[in-house]
């Protein structure tokens, strides 16, 4: 029940969602939490709502946004001073846009890269020398997308920026293999958060179907015709953060009811 006691855990993009739900898990095995995201109010709220660590001050909050290199290193050391060194972060943080591949303007594309490609580079460079010094007890988990592992359409951009963070899990985990630290990506389906409703609203302004069809349409790729909920997610992190998944590294983990195999 307290597998995680004594461990640092940082968890970016970790308000709502998918994030918050890992955070909710990790406190539940006994991790020391700080929550990262562009808003502390929210944040801080949530840590307050978790349950206590079992070892080592309480959890805490910091603010930046991942794609700000010098804020996120800030960030990074505000958590060492409060809570010491980390032995695992989960790079969350993400964010989605849609559009034809004609209609993707460069903008939209250096957003989405530097979100969820970037986001991921800086925080594990960030989180690198600790990771290094933790050594065996070292977890790094990247949250993807099935977006990483196969195409869509209408989402070159951030279909891209995932594949992109597939690969750089991959390089990573044989780099840091040696000593100990495992690297992996978790890579959920259509999954029931803020990501999805907005999904839903730009089918239903753009084709008129209801909400409901708009729901069926994107639950139709999923096998078991259903949204992953953000807890399942969460427990996949969960195992990969324990010491029993300290073999497995440089995997992606689909969380996608089939969708991907």
């Amino acid at each position: 029940m307290a597998a995680l006691a004594g461990r640092h855990a940082l968890v970016t993009g970790a308000s709502r969602g998918i994030g918050a739900a890992v955070a909710r898990a990790l406190a539940e095995d006994g991790a020391t939490l700080t929550l990262l995201g562009r808003r502390r109010g929210p944040l801080q709220a949530l840590a307050e709502r978790l349950p206590p660590p079992v070892q080592g001050p309480g959890h805490g909050a910091v603010q930046a946004d991942v794609a700000d290199a010098a804020q996120l290193a800030a960030a990074f050391a505000e958590a060492r001073a409060a809570r010491g060194a980390l032995s695992i972060l989960v790079a969350n943080a993400g964010q989605a846009e849609s559009a034809p591949f004609g209609r993707t303007s460069a903008a939209l594309w250096q957003r989405m890269l530097a979100v969820n490609l970037g986001g991921a580079f800086h925080s594990a460079q960030a989180a690198l020398p600790d990771l290094l010094a933790a050594g065996a007890a070292g977890r790094l988990v990247f949250v993807a997308s099935t977006a990483g592992q196969r195409g869509y359409p209408y989402v070159s951009a951030y279909v891209a920026a995932k594949h992109g963070v597939v690969g750089l899990m991959r390089a990573l985990a044989l780099e840091l293999a040696p000593r100990g630290v495992t690297v992996n990506a978790v890579c959920p389906g259509f999954t029931e958060t803020d990501l999805l409703q907005h999904s839903v609203e730009r089918i239903v302004a753009a084709t008129g179907r209801s909400v409901e069809q708009a729901r069926a349409e994107l639950a139709a790729g999923n096998p078991q015709r259903r949204f992953v909920q953000p807890e399942e997610v969460a427990d996949a992190v969960r195992w990969l953060c324990q010491p029993g998944a300290a073999a497995v590294t440089g995997q992606c983990l689909s969380v996608s009811g089939g969708e991907v195999m």
